[in-house]
């Protein structure tokens, strides 16, 4: 019913991952290697033709239960809406990494200098039960340490509108402290607890917390701090 988008950069799994996307949804397409989050989801954007279009991340292993067949009521045209996701490290199921739905013309419009890109489109956030993959991101160092950084900046910062603060602590604290055994967990769990610093540091600083879009800013913070 509604366009689907792949959205990736530089994912070390990514060509398999949306192979296995293109087996069920032939007609999946694909937006590769534009630099910024907020500018790939408009590039995103362009590319479809629906009022809403589907978001999958170029990490986003798809469990075989989800179906691509949500239908949006027409009071919910301007809803962002985020099913959740399975993390592979510490276990947490929640939005992060889930795919998402997005309306179409707001995304085009969207603000590109915000630190949190899905709650930016709309004032209208919708989270949704289901479980729709698993967010592989731990395929090296370098992504599993961007992963827990960039997410524990944006939870230690409480720039994510509409978040409870206990869940969101909750959330920080299992960011920083679970998973170690897993694949690439001590880099994941070291860039949680960086990030964590980091957003607590500059809370008040958005043009700073927006440094976490720019991947050569997080190249570069990566080599000099990680284990």
């Amino acid at each position: 019913m509604y366009d689907i988008v792949f959205i990736s950069y530089k994912e070390p799994n990514a060509d398999e991952v949306y192979a296995k996307l293109k087996e069920t949804y032939p007609m999946a397409k694909r937006v590769h290697g534009v630099d910024g989050i907020h500018n790939a989801h408009v590039a995103a954007a362009k590319k479809c033709f629906t009022k809403m279009f589907w978001v999958v991340d170029g990490d986003a292993v798809i469990k075989d239960d989800f179906k691509f067949d949500y239908e949006v009521s027409e009071y919910d045209l301007d809803c962002v809406h985020v099913w959740r996701c399975e993390n592979p490290i510490n276990g947490l199921v929640y939005g992060y990494g889930g795919v998402k739905l997005l309306p179409r013309s707001l995304t085009l419009k969207m603000n590109t200098g915000t630190v949190d890109m899905t709650t930016s489109i709309s004032d209208k956030f919708k989270p949704m039960e289901q479980v729709s993959n698993i967010t592989a991101f731990n395929t090296d160092p370098f992504n599993s340490w961007k992963s827990g950084f960039r997410e524990c900046v944006k939870l230690a910062s409480k720039v994510i509108d509409r978040q409870e603060d206990d869940e969101t602590i909750k959330r920080l604290d299992t960011w920083c402290e679970a998973g170690m055994d897993k694949p690439f967990g001590d880099y994941c769990i070291a860039g949680a607890r960086d990030g964590r610093n980091f957003g607590n540091t500059h809370s008040n600083e958005p043009g700073t917390l927006a440094l976490i879009n720019d991947w050569n800013w997080l190249n570069e913070r990566f080599s000099k701090n990680s284990i």
